[in-house]
């Protein structure tokens, strides 16, 4: 996963506006800091989307975003 796959998937489920604030402050006991920071500092984005999801109770069924149809 992409950093730009892991800001998709927190627009998709918290919202364009909202996504950057859980992102910048939203503590993810897992990885002791928040996603921003775990990104900054090298964590694989799926590991960090992974994170925010089971702390959010995000269903499985959610957790691979919206499907978008290929380009032609």
């Amino acid at each position: 996963m992409r950093v730009s796959e892991f800001t998709r998937l927190m627009s998709e489920e918290f919202g364009p506006a909202r996504a950057g604030v859980v992102a910048d402050s939203l503590h993810l006991p897992g990885l002791d800091t928040t996603a921003s920071c775990a990104l900054a500092s090298g964590v694989d984005p799926r590991e960090v989307w992974l994170a925010v999801c089971e702390l959010h109770d995000i269903p499985e069924e959610r957790r691979l975003g919206r499907d978008i149809p290929p380009r032609p």
